[in-house]
């Protein structure tokens, strides 16, 4: 490695351990989101899977709170640490596929620019440990073309089984392999060899204790995710939506690398056929079912987290490796020199605006429902009432709700979903005794009027109204409703919807 490569390689290092800095400031400051709570409280009761998806955004959250404890920054840190391997994961890829310090830095730099990792790691979701496993799927696909070592289908199969930890839409990864093995004639050899089939092995292994916990409880993931692909309507205007929201998650720049990245591939002006042929699988495979999943339901944009290290790999070989015309070649050189300042400044303004609400004139956005600005206050006028009134057991009707509340009341609050009681199965449920006595009702509307309540409780008594601010603006009047005299199971436990 010459003295330019290693200037290289060590700038790339501070870019991105500069951009995991910056996130880690943004978790520490952001109130937690809806999910985010929700998938904490899975967090403290660990199992081999939950109602809507497997275990693994629980385990990384269970790390982070064991070293940071239980606050923003707990629940954050280790999804916004596994950018750094992501990262490492993305660099090597880039430079075995296509060769060169130049494109890998490339690749490891545009991923970290896309929203999707920026503010993916900083939101956990189960998309977080996805992209992290997706990157090191495509960087053992790479081992095996590079080295021709039958081994590293082995490193292959424990990364799709972390990536089926983290999400069922991993899945797809074997298609897709699948067809790369298949569209390439010198890797049909892999085929008539045990490594893929090992390696596929050690995927099931690893992705078993879901499945085992599934058969436990009815098979409700399984039903509640693949349920997705029914068809009840063709309704095609879904897929209107794929492009603007993909566009703004990879951030504009790197979209338009991406999206000439993918062109040039297709065109065969960069790379061998091996490596040309895997970034189109790994990135279409994916595309092409969600695109005819939109014909019928909407796709949400970060359904499609799994082709990114690839997309981005894609963009790099189009800033680095292409040789365009003229003109293409100094807007493509403009999209690399500004994708990262440009991703960053997004990624600044999507983290002010979500504890502000600042850009919008502290009008509602799309942040002001699922970011929670205001529920650590909320929280305690409700903790305050419930005390006043000698409520026993907190009460919500939606999963957000009583996730927040768990988080931000005291840690030793009785908190429950009165309905939707699958998604705590692997709960303990509520000591009965706090149940049999005074409820406190959050979040529902005119419950004394309301008749699915008046035929369990003998007494329904509204008790107050809290409100959740994000600066002047009203996010959310939250009514307080004290229950008695239960004349019938207090938690609804009806199946999950079929």
């Amino acid at each position: 490695m010459d003295l330019m490569e290693r200037r290289l390689v060590r700038g790339t290092i501070l870019i991105v351990v500069g951009l995991v800095a910056l996130r880690l400031c943004a978790a520490a400051l952001t109130p937690l989101t809806f999910d985010e709570a929700y998938y904490w409280t899975w967090s403290k009761h660990l199992a081999g899977g939950y109602y809507d998806h497997p275990p693994m955004v629980a385990v990384v959250i269970r790390l982070g709170t064991m070293i940071a404890g239980d606050t923003e920054f707990g629940v954050r840190l280790v999804s916004v640490l596994l950018a750094l391997p992501m990262s490492w994961a993305t660099w090597r890829a880039a430079e075995l596929l296509f060769g060169g310090q130049r494109v890998a830095a490339s690749a490891a730099i545009l991923l970290n620019a896309t929203m999707m990792v920026a503010a993916g790691t900083v939101i956990v979701t189960p998309d977080a440990p996805l992209i992290v496993a997706s990157s090191f799927v495509l960087y053992g696909l790479a081992q095996v073309l590079a080295s021709g070592r039958g081994i590293w289908w082995l490193a292959v199969g424990v990364a799709v089984g972390a990536a089926l930890l983290s999400k069922y839409t991993a899945l797809f990864f074997g298609p897709a392999i699948l067809i790369w093995l298949l569209w390439v004639p010198s890797l049909r050899r892999w085929l008539l060899s045990p490594w893929p089939y090992l390696g596929g092995l050690i995927s099931l292994a690893m992705f078993a204790p879901v499945i085992l916990w599934n058969a436990d409880h009815q098979w409700m993931s399984f039903i509640k995710q693949f349920g997705r692909a029914r068809i009840n309507a063709f309704r095609p205007g879904y897929i209107a939506e794929l492009l603007p929201t993909q566009f703004i998650l990879a951030t504009p720049l790197v979209f338009i690398l991406g999206a000439m990245g993918l062109y040039a591939l297709l065109r065969r002006n960069a790379g061998t056929s091996a490596a040309r042929v895997l970034i189109n699988a790994m990135v279409w495979t994916i595309v092409v079912y969600f695109v005819w999943h939109a014909t019928h339901s909407r796709v949400e944009a970060n359904w499609l987290s799994p082709i990114y290290p690839a997309a981005a790999v894609a963009a790099a070989v189009a800033a680095t490796v292409v040789h365009w015309p003229p003109r293409q070649q100094r807007f493509v050189d403009s999209c690399r020199r500004w994708a990262l300042p440009t991703g960053v400044l997004i990624f600044m303004m999507m983290a002010v605006q979500a504890n502000t609400g600042l850009l919008t004139g502290y009008m509602r956005d799309a942040s002001a429902r699922s970011v929670g600005v205001g529920v650590a206050r909320m929280a305690g006028e409700i903790e305050t009432t419930r005390r006043r009134v000698g409520a026993t057991c907190v009460l919500a009707d939606d999963y957000g709700t009583v996730g927040w509340l768990a988080f931000y009341l005291p840690k030793e609050t009785c908190v429950a979903q009165r309905t939707e009681r699958y998604r705590w199965i692997n709960v303990p449920e509520p000591d009965p005794a706090q149940l049999s006595g005074k409820l406190l009702l959050v979040g529902a509307d005119n419950a004394p009027a309301r008749q699915d309540l008046l035929a369990k409780f003998a007494r329904i008594e509204n008790v107050g109204v809290v409100t959740r601010m994000r600066g002047p603006l009203v996010v959310d009047s939250v009514e307080l409703d004290t229950l008695e005299g239960a004349t019938a199971a207090v938690l609804d436990r009806s199946p999950p919807p079929r």
